[in-house]
């Protein structure tokens, strides 16, 4: 149940994409405009009740989960403005993005890059710091022009590089801390085609050519899969078209059958006989085939991601990562690890963002995912022991053991960060447990 401004009157139990995480909130609100979501706020800290918004649940951590009032966007769902002179497109908090996608694209407009998949509101993904990968365009939070955030005393503020410019470098991933993001003001540019090629490719060659794939394409990737010693790597370039969008035969075939239900299907088979897992991811590396298309950037970008698992991701600097991905190997070689995902390997340029796991450096991310339900904690305790001897930064939104005293020293800009939460929510209205973790008390 989920109630305008009173709430509910019986707890209603809350779970995240992944199934991992679960929250009971006290009371479910549902503002329709910045004066409701503010009056929200006033209320909860009347109450005593700390206060939590909530996007779709894509992320792994209990960033978004509380025991008092959670509060949910999906009425704070509407494009204010589209500015072709200032190019940029002004968003209230719940709007998908695969809705703002969509509505940009019919306008001709586009992000300049985005993560790979689509589902999240604008608010969750920018304040989790989720990306893509980019040579030279970072993360959803990096393409933010303005903010608008309302604070545990229910006032407005508006902030951007001019105006409240110390909260507008913090607040762009806030990570729920610092107040509710209720509008958004991205940059946008005009629609572009990305021509991708797709190509299997031993892992040793992409070791040895990672920084030369990395600069020469504007948007590099690759899979490995573990038991293999094969990889699918991705290069996203743009292009002057024509456009050649996959035939709708093949890619129902290739991302619906074989990356959602084949997939699916042996996950499932390898969760019930573990032992099957390396044959599998054999059979499932030989069978990758090289591919070439041309479409506008969202449709390139994102894939549909069905399957549901868990995951962490650290952020090393881009020149720790081909040692980094080295020793993962050499570890689940070594071990009784039986991993059927592909390990995801991306990259970005720093950002001025404080708490981006790329502010202030070049960065390659490293990502390990395992299928839902699945015993995860050896494997993810291996990977983020690797991933910390190389002064990894855990992203936000997924799993990880990293403390305050950790990420104090991982980001020369934390306290910075702190020092702005004790200004703007000193009654720590928006605290929760992964809060008082990852910031401190």
């Amino acid at each position: 149940m989920t109630s305008t401004m009173s709430g509910t009157a019986t707890r209603t139990t809350w779970r995240n994409w992944a199934g991992n995480v679960s929250a009971s909130p006290r009371r479910v609100v549902s503002p329709a405009s910045v004066d409701e979501l503010a009056a929200a706020l006033r209320m909860a800290a009347e109450d005593g009740l700390t206060a939590k918004a909530v996007g779709t649940g894509h992320s792994f951590t209990s960033a978004a989960a509380t025991g008092g009032v959670q509060i949910r966007p999906e009425r704070l769902s509407a494009i204010r403005s589209i500015d072709r002179g200032a190019g940029t497109v002004t968003v209230e908090a719940g709007v998908p993005l695969k809705q703002l996608n969509a509505a940009l694209a019919a306008e001709g407009l586009s992000l300049t890059n985005m993560g790979d998949i689509m589902e999240q509101t604008v608010a969750g993904a920018a304040s989790t710091g989720t990306h893509g990968t980019g040579r030279d365009s970072g993360s959803i939070a990096a393409q933010i022009k303005v903010l608008e955030l309302v604070l545990a005393d229910g006032s407005v503020l508006t902030c951007s590089a001019e105006e409240n410019p110390e909260v507008f470098a913090a607040a762009r991933i806030g990570l729920g801390a610092l107040g509710v993001v209720s509008a958004l003001t991205f940059a946008v540019e005009p629609v572009f085609l990305l021509t991708a090629r797709e190509e299997p490719m031993a892992f040793d060659r992409v070791m040895a050519e990672f920084d030369q794939l990395s600069a020469e394409n504007e948007h590099f990737e690759f899979y490995w899969f573990p038991h293999t010693d094969s990889c699918n790597t991705k290069r996203n370039n743009r292009s002057h078209g024509p456009a050649r969008p996959l035939p709708t035969v093949r890619g129902w075939i290739d991302d619906e059958l074989l990356s959602n239900g084949v997939f699916q299907a042996a996950c499932t088979i390898g969760k019930a006989v573990p032992g099957t897992i390396p044959g599998i991811a054999k059979i499932s590396s030989r069978a990758l085939s090289a591919r070439n298309y041309c479409d506008i950037g969202y449709k390139v970008f994102t894939s549909p991601r069905r399957v549901r698992f868990v995951e962490m991701e650290y952020a090393v600097p881009r020149e720790a990562a081909v040692a980094a991905i080295r020793e993962l190997k050499a570890t689940v070689e070594r071990s009784s690890f039986r991993i059927s995902f592909p390990v995801e390997v991306r990259i970005a340029p720093a950002d001025d963002i404080a708490l981006s796991t790329a502010s202030g450096r070049d960065t390659a991310y490293i990502a390990v995912h395992v299928y839902r339900g699945s015993r995860y904690q050896e494997y993810f305790t291996a990977v983020e022991k690797i991933m910390t001897a190389h002064q990894g930064r855990p992203h936000w939104g997924k799993i990880h053991t990293r403390d305050a005293g950790y990420l104090a020293d991982a980001y020369p800009r934390f306290g910075e960060f702190t020092a702005l939460r004790d200004r703007l929510d000193p009654g720590r209205l928006f605290a929760n447990d992964y809060l008082r973790r990852v910031l401190g008390e």
